[in-house]
């Protein structure tokens, strides 16, 4: 039988049973469970099913898949031809033998036939997602999923012209995108900061750069503590990018765009099967641009070739390369002044604009297999990634009274990183009586090398801050950058060994249940270079997740769940350990959560959770003894969000949703009182986009962005205030193969401050600015 095997074993966890037909008195007494899936392994739904008996009169048996691409038959044990069929596919059958006990199948894939004829495409591909297999390694429908989930798809990434993290999660709520010293991709996720918790194809990517979106499939964001599957840290959640790969359907796709401030970017996207076996993809990007910040500018190229190699029905090999770097101007922002940014020009720029810029190299090499032994699937992922980056940048510092002067000071920092993983996945589907589990055992090694290296600006080789005016803070004193007392000269070597559970277990057809745990070891150790000191520190991180999902419709999922993670003690850049953070215990975040996922049609969902996260073993100073340091109460965030995606008419596509938050500190440390509230943790936040399809060949789309007031440091001494800015675009398509799109952001112009880093470190946002795009596929 010719079917394409690979895919998780889990995607029969929402099977439902159908009576059919039966052909002599006897009751049917086995049942064959399937999933049908297209070359992208995206469900497909309402394929035919056939069964029928070779050389028999009998009437076949025939069911159709649900929205998951799943499907039941249940029928007398013997041989039989399956027959799938569904347009616009070709047809796939075979023969099976069912035995007494039943049969599940593998996942089948149907290929695309060959078509001919010309098509004029009116209706605008949807945003959401139907399943995934970041969430639990198996490939399982969203709402089966304990957990709040937010997909930001390759359309919607194309329908907004998003460029960057931050633009990504603009619309996903419970998330904000923070400063990061204007040299890194950095969020506060329900409450919690993070500047590593980022993930490419489910493999740790923590070094701080700039992630670009030109080879990426989706962007997912999990919610909450999700150790089980990815490890130490993910405090408030995880970000994965799932990246394009190599498939059987050819592809030449072209983009262009252009706009303020000098905006220029070309990208490009080749998929072309080789032959039956092989398929060849290479992604390509570059951008030359400046920002409405002067001085501030940017230059970045990648290229990622992937190859698909399908050895046979039961194995597939990928093999993944990307060659990235980005160079740009580095821009710490504005001061503050009475609890306010600085009432200012939002272009104007702090320090010497020949000596701030921002580095970032990164080349990652992937190999990945998977193989379907019998019933068991097995999947193995290697990852070696090296990074260099680096930045060199002036500060602004507070204000003198008058305020007519700020104290700037400068400094710059280089970090060399080489990760190298491996995972194992193991899957299996099994019963044991009526209950159906889906089973997942795995392991992870890995070691991460780093280097460290901290200089302090001297200006005119004495002196680490001075004094510039406030009306023209550009300067070009002489300055000298050499290493201070405490800057980082160091090197560590960080040991990873992991293994997991998980059990997802379909009790019925209303209730489900999923219970893991991982246990890690986690050994860091830290060589000073100047001092020739050792440090090391060993922990053992046992986290357990639990969750169970009550279905009492098809289309309506509600879910309970309870999750735990740890960061050891060196913090997520293993940049905090010393004599005091080596005596300390890993910080463990817990999250309790309360949701539902309700499709309240085919291809729009509506998704809604009410969690408290909470943040305990964090550090302070002994207020007896000031070399050590001790526990305490730490930290808790009450939040609830509601996430709506999907198409509301054939024509209306919507993404986005609201989230309340409440992140505040449990008990007093050494920079912050009990009760104050979290650093950019706004109490609301708002977004809807939407994309409308006037003609079959005109579309528009408008955006809302709505931000309470927040902090912009833990001691609640400056407020950024709250906004809301409006984007919109404009899509007209010449051809099936060639559209041109206008995006506007800022489109009413609105003044207003996006982030910080600190109290005096304040980023402006944009004014209003335009960017025209061209896509041509040929």
């Amino acid at each position: 039988m010719r079917f394409r095997r690979y895919g998780s074993l889990a995607v029969f966890s929402l099977l439902t049973a159908f009576s059919m037909a039966r052909t002599s008195g006897q009751t049917p007494s086995a049942l064959v469970r399937g999933n049908v899936q297209d070359p992208a392994h995206a469900p497909i739904a309402h394929a035919r099913i056939k069964l029928a008996q070779p050389n028999s009169l009998s009437v076949p048996h025939i069911a159709e898949t649900d929205a998951y691409g799943n499907f039941t038959l249940s029928v007398e044990p013997g041989a039989y031809l399956l027959t799938i069929a569904r347009e616009p596919f070709a047809e796939a059958s075979g023969k099976i033998d069912v035995p007494a006990v039943g049969l599940d199948l593998s996942a089948t894939v149907l290929e695309l036939e060959s078509v001919h004829a010309a098509v004029t495409v009116t209706e605008t591909p949807g945003y959401p997602t139907s399943a995934t297999s970041s969430a639990t390694k198996t490939l399982t429908p969203m709402q089966d999923i304990p957990q709040s989930i937010s997909t930001v798809s390759r359309q919607q990434i194309k329908d907004q012209m998003m460029m960057s993290i931050a633009d990504v999660v603009n619309y996903v709520p419970g998330v904000t995108a923070v400063q990061g010293e204007n040299n890194r991709d950095q969020l506060v996720i329900r409450g919690n900061s993070t500047s590593a918790d980022f993930f490419l194809n489910g493999v740790r990517d923590d070094v701080q750069f700039y992630r670009d979106l030109y080879d990426v499939d989706r962007v997912e964001v999990l919610k909450g503590p999700n150790a089980l599957i990815f490890g130490r840290g993910g405090a408030g959640g995880v970000v994965n990018r799932v990246s394009k790969e190599a498939g059987p359907i050819p592809l030449r796709e072209i983009s262009l765009s252009g706009g303020s401030f000098g905006n220029k970017r070309l990208a490009m996207d080749f998929d072309q099967p080789l032959n039956g076996k092989l398929a060849f993809r290479i992604n390509g990007m570059y951008e030359n641009s400046d920002t409405f910040r002067k001085y501030v500018g940017l230059e970045r190229y990648g290229v990622s070739p992937t190859l698909t190699i399908t050895a046979n029905d039961r194995t597939r090999i990928t093999v993944a390369y990307e060659n990235f770097r980005d160079n740009r101007g580095s821009d710490r922002g504005i001061p503050s002044y009475q609890g306010l940014p600085l009432r200012i020009s939002p272009n104007i720029f702090f320090g010497n604009p020949d000596l701030n810029s921002v580095r970032a190299l990164v080349n990652t090499g992937t190999f990945s297999i998977e193989h379907q032994a019998g019933s068991l699937n097995i999947h193995n992922r290697t990852s070696i990634a090296d990074y260099d980056r680096g930045y060199q940048n002036f500060v602004p510092g507070a204000l003198t009274p008058d305020p007519t002067q700020d104290s700037l000071s400068a400094y710059n920092n280089a970090t060399q990183r080489r990760n190298i993983f491996n995972q194992t996945d193991l899957t299996r589907t099994m019963h044991t009586g009526r209950l159906r589990h889906t089973l997942l055992g795995g392991a992870e090694a890995g070691r991460q090398l780093t280097n460290n290296f901290r200089n302090t600006g001297y200006f005119n080789n004495t002196s680490t801050s001075i004094l510039v005016p406030v009306s023209d803070p550009v300067i070009h004193t002489p300055i000298t950058f050499r290493q201070s007392a405490t800057d980082a000269d160091n090197h560590l070597k960080t040991n990873l060994g992991a293994i997991y559970a998980q059990d997802q277990i379909e009790i019925s057809r209303y209730l489900q249940v999923v219970a893991g745990v991982r246990f890690d070891y986690f050994d860091l150790q830290y060589h000073d270079n100047r001092a020739g000191g050792n440090l090391r520190r060993i922990d053992h991180l046992v986290s357990p997740r639990a969750g169970v999902a009550f279905k009492p419709a098809e289309a309506l999922s509600i879910y309970g769940s309870y999750s735990v993670s740890y960061l050891p003690s060196a913090g997520d850049q293993f940049s905090s350990l010393n004599t005091l953070t080596q005596q300390a215990k890993p910080e463990k975040f817990a999250n309790y959560e309360l949701g539902a996922k309700w499709d309240l049609s085919r291809r729009f969902a509506l998704t809604t959770a009410v969690y408290r996260l909470d943040r305990t073993n964090t550090r302070a100073t002994d207020p007896n003894d000031a070399t050590r340091i001790i526990q305490t109460g730490g930290q808790r965030t009450n939040g609830y969000e509601i996430g709506v995606s999907g198409n509301l008419t054939r024509a209306w596509t919507v993404s986005g949703g609201y989230a309340y938050q409440d992140a505040f500190v449990t008990s007093a440390t050494t920079s912050a009182r009990a009760g104050a509230q979290v650093a950019q943790v706004p109490h609301n936040t708002f977004s809807l986009w939407n994309h409308y399809q006037i003609l079959p060949r005109l579309a528009a789309g408008l955006g809302i962005l709505n931000r309470s007031d927040m902090f912009a440091a833990i001691d609640n001494t400056v407020v950024l205030p709250g906004y809301a800015r409006a984007d919109a675009a404009v899509y007209y398509s010449f051809t099936e193969r060639l559209r041109l799109q206008l995006n506007v952001q800022n489109l009413l112009d609105r003044k207003y401050y996006v982030n910080a880093d600190n109290n005096n470190n304040i980023s402006p946002g944009s004014p209003r600015a335009f960017l025209i795009g061209l896509i041509a596929r040929f």
